[in-house]
C-alpha cells in the first residue's frame, strides 16, 4: 500500500496516581485499547480503538477500564505488602523476644545506681564507684556505630543474636565477678553487646511489623525502656537488700535466653538481608570505614572520660579535663572529614546527619532524653535525702512516672497509627514536660504527696508522647538502609545525651550543695555531707537537720533547672519536623533529591504515552 497509518509517541497520560504507566510505543502490531480521550469540544470522555494496518488478527487487548486496572494493581500491591512480613502471631512473639532483651540493656543503665554502696563494702573499692556505671555507657557509645555498619552488611537475625550472645557473657561475668577489676570488665563487655541490641531492636521490628502498625510496637517498646531506666534504681535496691548485689546482673541471664531462642527459631533470615551482603568479604571490610573509626572511638571516649572526671576526680580546670576537651572536638573534627570524603562508605553518610527530619529529631530527643535521666537519679534522691525514705519506698514515689510512660507511650503509639501523623505529639510533649519539669523544680521540704505526685504524671505523660516517637522519624524520611544507619546514629547521640545531662547534674548538683551549705547552713561538715547524701538525717545533728534538709533540697531543685531548660530547648527539635504521615507506606524507600526533601512517587512514575497522531506516508 502506498500509504499506511502509523501512530507516534506525543500525548502523554496519567491513569491512576498510584499505578505506574505504561508506555505504547508505535509497532505493526495492532492495539485495541479501551482509552479515555479528551475531545476539543465539550471535554467529552469517549473510547477509541487504535489500530495499524498489515497485521490484522494480532491485536492485544488491554484492560477496558483504567480505573478498575488501578484498582486491581493496587490491591496486589497491598497484598504483597502484607506478604512481606510474617504472621500476626509469629509477630507478637518476635516482639516480645526483643521486648526482653532490652529490658535488660536499659535496666543495666540504672540498676546499680542502689547497689553501689555495697559493692564498694564487698571489694573495698572506692575509688572504681564511677567506673561501674561508665565502663558499661562507655563502651555502649563507642560502638553503637560499628554495629550499625554491620547491620548494613549482614543479615540482621545474625548480627543481633551476636550482640545478645555477648551481652549475655559480659552480665555473666559481672554476675561471678571475684574483684573490682573484673566487674568493670564484665560491663565492659555487656555494653558492647548491648550496642547491638538497641539498635537492632528497632530494625527487627522494622522487618516483621508494617508501618502503619509500628508506632503501638514502639510504644510498647517506648514502655518498657521507660520503665527499666525509671525502675533501675528501686529493683537494684531490692535484689541488693534481700538478696545480693549479684542478681543485678543474673537477672538479664533467663531474659537474655528467652530472647535469643525466640529470634533464632522465628526470625526468617531471608526477610531481613541487607542490600549490601552481595559484597565479598573484602568488599565488606573496606566499606567498614576503619579510618573513620579509628578516629571515632577515641572521639567518644575522650568526651565521656571528660564528663566522667571533671568535677569529682579531678577540678574543672585541671589540665587533665582540659586536654581530654580540647583532644575529643579536635579528633570528631577529623573524623568528619573523613566522612565527607568517604561518601556513601562512610560510618555517619553526610546525607543522614543533614537530612531536616533527621536534625529536628536528634535535636528533640537528645534534650528530652537528657532531661529523663536527670529527673531519674536525682528525684530519687529527693525522697531519700529530703523526705527521710528508704531506698525501697523512694522507687515506690516515683511510680507515677512510670506509669505516666507506660499508659502515654501506649496510647500515643494507637492514636499516631490511626492519625498517622507523629509530629503534633512531639509539639505537645516539648509543652507537658516544660511545665512538669517547671513544677517539679518548686519541690520544698514541705511538699506533700498530692504535688509530688501530680508533677510527676505531667512530666511523664509529656515524655510518653515524644520520646517513643523519636524512632520513626528515620523510618519515614529514609530508605531501608539509609534508616539503618539513621537509627544507630539517633541511638548513639541519644546515649551520649544521658552522659552528658548526668555530667551536667552532678556538676551542677555538688557546687550548688557547697554553696548552700555554707550559706543556709555554715557550721554543718560541707565535705561529709555531700559524701554520704543518702544518710543526711544519720550523720546531721538534730539542730542543724532542717537547715541542711533546705540546703539539700535547694540543690536538687537547682538541678532540675538544667532539665527545665533541656526540656523548653526540645520545642525547637519538634517544631521543625515536617508533617509526614507513617501511612504513606512508599516514604520510607522513596529516594531523596540533593536537597534532602523526598520525592513522591508520583514524580517519579513514567508517563503513559498514547498513541494518537496520524503520520503522514513518505
Amino acid at each position: 500500500m502506498s500509504s499506511e497509518l502509523g501512530y507516534t509517541a506525543e500525548t502523554s497520560w496519567h491513569v491512576s496516581s498510584h499505578i505506574p504507566l505504561l508506555s505504547l510505543r508505535s509497532s505493526p502490531v495492532c492495539l485495541e485499547a479501551t482509552i479515555p480521550c479528551v475531545r476539543s469540544m465539550g471535554a467529552e470522555m469517549e473510547t477509541r480503538e487504535l489500530c495499524s494496518s498489515g497485521q490484522s488478527g494480532s491485536c492485544v487487548a488491554l484492560p477496558p477500564d483504567g480505573i478498575e486496572q488501578g484498582a486491581e494493581r493496587s490491591s496486589h500491591n497491598a497484598a504483597n505488602e502484607e506478604q512481606r512480613y510474617p504472621p500476626l502471631k509469629q509477630s507478637l512473639l518476635i516482639t516480645s523476644g526483643l521486648y526482653c532483651t532490652l529490658f535488660c540493656v536499659s535496666l543495666d543503665e540504672t540498676i546499680l545506681a542502689t547497689a553501689i554502696p555495697r559493692i564498694t563494702d564487698e571489694f573495698q573499692s572506692l575509688g572504681d564507684v564511677g567506673w561501674y556505671g561508665s565502663s558499661y555507657l562507655f563502651s555502649l557509645a563507642a560502638v553503637q556505630m560499628i554495629w550499625g555498619k554491620l547491620y548494613t552488611l549482614y543479615p540482621t537475625k545474625w548480627v543481633f543474636l551476636l550482640g545478645v550472645l555477648i551481652f549475655e557473657l559480659g552480665s555473666l561475668v559481672c554476675a561471678l565477678s571475684p574483684s573490682s577489676g573484673a566487674l568493670i570488665g564484665g560491663r565492659v563487655i555487656a555494653g558492647l553487646g548491648a550496642g547491638s541490641i538497641e539498635a537492632g531492636t528497632i530494625i527487627i521490628i522494622m522487618d516483621t511489623i508494617p508501618l502503619r502498625k509500628r508506632p503501638i510496637f514502639l510504644g510498647i517498646l517506648g514502655c518498657i525502656d521507660g520503665v527499666a531506666t525509671v525502675s533501675g534504681p528501686l529493683l537494684g535496691g531490692v535484689l541488693t537488700d534481700h538478696a545480693t548485689w549479684r542478681w543485678c546482673f543474673f537477672i538479664n541471664l533467663p531474659l537474655g535466653c528467652i530472647s535469643f531462642f525466640v529470634i533464632m527459631c522465628l526470625l526468617g533470615s531471608k526477610s531481613n538481608t541487607p542490600t549490601s551482603s552481595h559484597l565479598s568479604a573484602k568488599e565488606k571490610i573496606m566499606s567498614m570505614d576503619l579510618l573513620g573509626t579509628l578516629f571515632f572511638i577515641p572521639a567518644v571516649l575522650t568526651l565521656l572520660l571528660g564528663l566522667e572526671y571533671g568535677g569529682s576526680e579531678y577540678p574543672w580546670a585541671n589540665w587533665r579535663v582540659i586536654v581530654l576537651f580540647v583532644l575529643s572536638p579536635l579528633l570528631l573534627a577529623i573524623f568528619a572529614w573523613v566522612q565527607i570524603g568517604a561518601e556513601e562508605r562512610a560510618s555517619i553518610p553526610p546525607k543522614v546527619i543533614c537530612n531536616r527530619d533527621m536534625l529536628a529529631v536528634i535535636w528533640f530527643s537528645m534534650f528530652s532524653q537528657g532531661a529523663l535521666f536527670i529527673f531519674t537519679y536525682y528525684l530519687p534522691l529527693w525522697f531519700q535525702a529530703v523526705k527521710g525514705t528508704t531506698v525501697t519506698v523512694s522507687g515506690l514515689m516515683i511510680l507515677p512516672t512510670e506509669i505516666g510512660l507506660v499508659i502515654s507511650s501506649f496510647a500515643t503509639g494507637v492514636i499516631v497509627s490511626m492519625m498517622g501523623f507523629y509530629t503534633p505529639f512531639m509539639i505537645i510533649s516539648s509543652v507537658l514536660t516544660s511545665t512538669g519539669a517547671g513544677m517539679l523544680s518548686t519541690l520544698d521540704p514541705t511538699s506533700g504527696l498530692g504535688p509530688c505526685i501530680g508533677y510527676q504524671v505531667l512530666l511523664s505523660v509529656g515524655l510518653g508522647l515524644g520520646i517513643e516517637n523519636t524512632m520513626l522519624v528515620p523510618q519515614v524520611a529514609f530508605a531501608e538502609d539509609d534508616t539503618i544507619m539513621a537509627i544507630s546514629v539517633l541511638s548513639l547521640l541519644e546515649t551520649l545525651s544521658t552522659a552528658i545531662s548526668l555530667a551536667i547534674g552532678k556538676s551542677i548538683f555538688h557546687n550548688r550543695l557547697l554553696k548552700n551549705l555554707q550559706t543556709i547552713a555554715p557550721s554543718a561538715n560541707a565535705s561529709l555531707i555531700t559524701d554520704n547524701s543518702a544518710l543526711v538525717r544519720d550523720i546531721v545533728s538534730d539542730d542543724l537537720l532542717p537547715s541542711v534538709l533546705d540546703a539539700y533540697s535547694q540543690s536538687i531543685t537547682q538541678t532540675f533547672y538544667a532539665a527545665v531548660a533541656m526540656c523548653a530547648l526540645s520545642i525547637f527539635g519538634s517544631a521543625s519536623l515536617p508533617w509526614k504521615s507513617i501511612k504513606d507506606e512508599e516514604s520510607p524507600g522513596s529516594t531523596t533529591g540533593d536537597d534532602n526533601d523526598t520525592v513522591s512517587a508520583e514524580d517519579n512514575r513514567p508517563e503513559m504515552t498514547i498513541v494518537g497522531q496520524h503520520k503522514e506516508p513518505s
